[in-house]
C-alpha cells in the first residue's frame, strides 16, 4: 500500500483553520447533504462496528421550538438561526443489530445483552467516537459545525427519543458560518504539555 496523506489544505479544512461557528449565514442544507454526511462518517471505526450513533435532524421551526426549553440560555439564538441542529444520540440496545453489522461473531449480542453496563460503556464511547467522524465528515463536504453541550440530557432524551433506547449525548449545529461571528481562535497544547512517548 503506498503511503497516503491530505495536502495542506485538506488538513485546513478539517482541522487547522476550521472552527466552532455560533453565526449562520441564510443558506439551507439539502437533505441530500444530509444523506452524504451520514454516508461519510458510517466508514469511521467502532468496536465490533457496534454503530450506536443515532442522529435527528432538527430545521423546522416546530422541532427547534420543541427543543429550545431543554437548551441553556447562551445556546438558544444560535440553535435558532443555525439551518441544522443534530441532536446525536447513542443507542443502548446497539448490539440487537449485531448479527447484520458483526456477522463473523455474531454471538457478540448475547455477551453484550447480559452485560448492560458494558452495553452502556460501549455506546457512550462508541457513539462519541461516531460523533467526532460526523464532525469532520460534515467539515469535508463544506459544512461548518458548532458542537454544544450546554443542553439538558434527559430531557432531550424524553422529549425526542421517547420509545426508544437512544439516549441523548451532543448537539451539533450545522450550515454554514458567518466568519463575522467568529472569536480569536483560542490555543492548544503543545505536544510535551499533552503526550508522552513511553
Amino acid at each position: 500500500m503506498s503511503d497516503k496523506s491530505l495536502n495542506a489544505e485538506g488538513k485546513a479544512l478539517l482541522f487547522t483553520e476550521a472552527r466552532t461557528h455560533n453565526a449562520w449565514r441564510k443558506k439551507e442544507v439539502s437533505d441530500s447533504l444530509l444523506r452524504d454526511l451520514h454516508d461519510l462518517m458510517k466508514w469511521g471505526p467502532t468496536s465490533a462496528n457496534c454503530c450506536p450513533a443515532r442522529i435527528l435532524f432538527l430545521r423546522s421551526a416546530d422541532a427547534k421550538e420543541k427543543l429550545e426549553p431543554f437548551l441553556m440560555e447562551g445556546n438558544r439564538e444560535k440553535t435558532r438561526a443555525a439551518p441544522i441542529t443534530a441532536i446525536l444520540g447513542n443507542d443502548a440496545h446497539f448490539y440487537q443489530h449485531l448479527p447484520k453489522l458483526f456477522p463473523h461473531n455474531a454471538a457478540m449480542r448475547e455477551m453484550f445483552a447480559a452485560m448492560p453496563d458494558l452495553a452502556a460503556e460501549t455506546a457512550m464511547r462508541n457513539g462519541s467516537l461516531q460523533g467526532g467522524y460526523f464532525i469532520l465528515a460534515a467539515r469535508a463536504l463544506g459544512l461548518d459545525c458548532g458542537p454544544m453541550s450546554g443542553f439538558d440530557p434527559e430531557g432531550v432524551t424524553k422529549g425526542f427519543f421517547s420509545g426508544t433506547e437512544t439516549r441523548a449525548n451532543f448537539l451539533c449545529n450545522l450550515g454554514y458560518g458567518d466568519a463575522d461571528g467568529l472569536t480569536p481562535r483560542s490555543p492548544r497544547f503543545a505536544f510535551d504539555e499533552a503526550c508522552r512517548i513511553l
